[in-house]
């Protein structure tokens, strides 16, 4: 498939003048619109967004008008270890936004990717770090700490003496580092930031360290990020895996025989609606099939499309904060639900846009599922058995 997302002509004018004149592109991008400026960056390539952003004269305002999961999306592309300029501006959405995509491991968090966000964070600056402590669940940052320190409580005996090694910011709670080479740079500035600005939530962080059971952490971590990740249009997997059911021979070439009806309304989802190059000479009969459609048809085929690719994501463990994930799931949804429609093209003789109008596009997928040998279930979820795998046949 062609690259989903090609720096605009528009785009290209600007970084050409500031090539030459830094200083004449930015005030070529300051002549725009917000949302202007906000579509350029978004339709770009995501390793070029850093160019059109640092052109912005206003990045405090710009950068949190990006959809939080672009936000996510262009600083994992930059790299963290160079994006603190970015999570600078972010709002809280977008980094819960950052956290809930790129962190996560099937059902649990990736602590050492946490750390290298926490050090995004501290070298986005103190503003910023607490922003995200108080928008961030409060069962992340326990069990990163876990993962980290060993923290002792200053007993009102007079004979105690604090571990060999630790340190301490308030003469009570005492930390020592589980690893002989961490030099707690970044926990000791998250743990400073909130005794000084925060000081309830620095005393429940340090006691959740102590006494908080990792699993039941780790459990109620999950439930908040599960439905946030609703929200952001990645289904439960247990939900997302309805697209690989099993279908009866005889049961792939039904075609209903009423037009499908859909909800009218913008794109619903707090990213930008991806390219997906819908056209004539696509190598896919399926976005062949949506070029042919009426724009005003085609329209909510595509949310449906990109509904079904964010499923495939989820289903196949992609890595949601990966840039590259849900291009990859477009590609598998196209390819997969272009053999659906073409075998039901050859048992229906019906026009492969009649069939669009007629059948889910997931129906389509679960079909040429169906059909291909050659292709294999994703791997079940770490928590669900081989029987979660759904069978049905309708």
């Amino acid at each position: 498939m062609a690259a989903l997302r090609t720096l605009s002509a528009e785009a290209r004018r600007i970084l050409r003048i500031a090539a030459e004149n830094r200083q004449a592109g930015s005030a070529a991008f300051a002549g725009l619109s917000r949302e202007r400026q906000v579509a350029l960056v978004c339709e770009a390539p995501f390793a070029r967004r850093a160019e059109l952003l640092l052109l912005s004269e206003e990045p405090e305002a710009l950068i949190p008008a990006l959809p939080p999961a672009d936000l996510c999306y262009t600083a994992t592309a930059v790299g963290l270890e160079d994006a603190g300029w970015i999570i600078e501006h972010a709002t809280e959405s977008q980094i819960v936004a950052c956290i809930d995509l790129d962190v996560w491991r099937s059902h649990a968090p990736d602590r050492a990717r946490f750390g290298r966000w926490l050090k995004t964070l501290v070298e986005a600056g103190d503003e910023a770090l607490l922003r995200a402590c108080r928008a961030l669940d409060f069962e992340l940052f326990v069990l990163h700490l876990k993962s980290r320190i060993h923290v002792s409580l200053k007993p009102s005996d007079d004979d105690w003496s604090p571990p060999v090694g630790a340190l301490t910011l308030d003469g009570q709670f005492y930390l020592k580092p589980l690893g002989s080479d961490d030099d707690l740079e970044d926990v000791v500035t998250l743990l400073r930031v909130l005794f000084q600005n925060d000081y309830w939530v620095y005393f429940r962080l340090l006691q959740g360290v102590m006494w908080e059971l990792e699993v039941e952490t780790e459990e109620w971590a999950l439930r908040w990020r599960s439905g946030r990740l609703q929200d952001l249009g990645f289904p439960l997997w247990e939900e997302a895996m309805q697209i690989y059911g099993y279908l009866r021979p005889e049961l792939r070439c039904q075609v209903p025989d009423q037009t499908q009806t859909f909800p009218l309304g913008e794109w619903p989802l707090p990213v930008w609606m991806p390219n997906v190059p819908a056209d004539a000479s696509s190598e896919h009969s399926l976005l062949r099939a949506l070029a042919a459609l009426p724009e005003r048809e085609r329209r909510p085929y595509l949310f449906a499309f990109l509904a079904l690719a964010n499923k495939i994501a989820v289903t196949d463990r992609l890595p949601l904060g990966d840039s590259e994930s849900i291009p990859a799931a477009i590609e598998k949804a196209a390819h997969v639900g272009s053999q659906g429609l073409d075998h039901l093209t050859r048992e229906s003789g019906l026009a492969p846009e009649e069939l669009l109008r007629r059948v889910p596009l997931e129906r389509l997928f679960r079909v040429g599922f169906n059909e291909d040998d050659t292709l294999t279930l994703p791997p079940p979820s770490a928590e669900a058995g081989p029987s979660e795998v759904p069978e049905t046949e309708c």
